[in-house]
């Protein structure tokens, strides 16, 4: 059987077509300079605009995107999976994700992008770089939760498993089982891929974390965290 992204007839490697996707909610004060920046690095760039009530749609076509919108609020790995579906009805094989709030760096994809070009059939995460930036202690608390559980769960040691910049080969992940909609998808999507034998490989980018005081995150410390654990329990007591 040819392996994902692989011509069985020539044996030649079929090219990755690479398209960014975003999923964004309440996020016009930032989306546009997100899709500009990711515009420059990539030919397709698509929000998933996740019910907003604010300008994010409108402000993320004026950066030059093309906009699906969800008309209530699913969650982030509903978008997700929602914008992976309409990149591959596109043509495209690969879905490059960042947030919507400035924390990944377009200027960071041309490193995800060379690792696609290495080893297209992987799962690309880009594992952020924080340096001297100030990070929440409960973030990287959590970070170091989860990265611990995805190790009990497959074997595999990874350093952010929490990291939204990532690369997805389209086809072999919307084949998964999916289970969670929301911000837990990013965690189990991980072990249910290295269960099926999708690699998973790590690239240390730059991230911006700006002030403490100034971050926005829709991420709900205690609900979603007890939405990851709902998650990864079952996976655990099936490894």
């Amino acid at each position: 059987m040819a392996r994902p992204g692989h011509n069985a007839a020539d044996k030649n490697p079929v090219r990755p077509r690479l398209a960014a996707l975003i999923p964004a909610y309440q996020a016009a004060s930032t989306i546009q300079r997100v899709v500009q920046d990711a515009s420059q690095q990539v030919e397709f760039v698509l929000v998933v605009d996740d019910g907003s009530t604010d300008d994010t749609a409108a402000r993320a076509r004026t950066g030059g995107a093309e906009v699906v919108r969800h008309t209530v609020n699913a969650g982030k790995g509903a978008a997700l999976v929602t914008g992976m579906a309409r990149l591959q009805s596109l043509g495209f094989t690969h879905a490059l994700t960042m947030d919507a709030d400035g924390q990944h760096l377009g200027t960071e994809i041309p490193k995800l992008a060379a690792a696609v070009r290495t080893d297209p059939d992987a799962l690309i995460i880009g594992a952020r770089t924080i340096g001297d930036q100030s990070v929440a202690s409960v973030n990287l608390l959590g970070n170091r939760v989860a990265n611990r559980a995805v190790r009990a769960a497959t074997g595999i040691t990874l350093d952010d498993t929490q990291s939204g910049f990532r690369v997805y080969p389209i086809a072999a992940t919307l084949s998964l089982p999916r289970r969670g909609t929301r911000f837990e998808y990013e965690t189990g999507v991980l072990v249910r891929a290295a269960r099926a034998g999708i690699a998973i490989r790590s690239v240390p980018v730059d991230v911006y974390y700006p002030p403490v005081a100034e971050r926005r995150t829709h991420y709900r410390k205690v609900l979603d965290t007890l939405r990851v654990i709902r998650e990864m329990l079952p996976l655990l007591a099936r490894r």
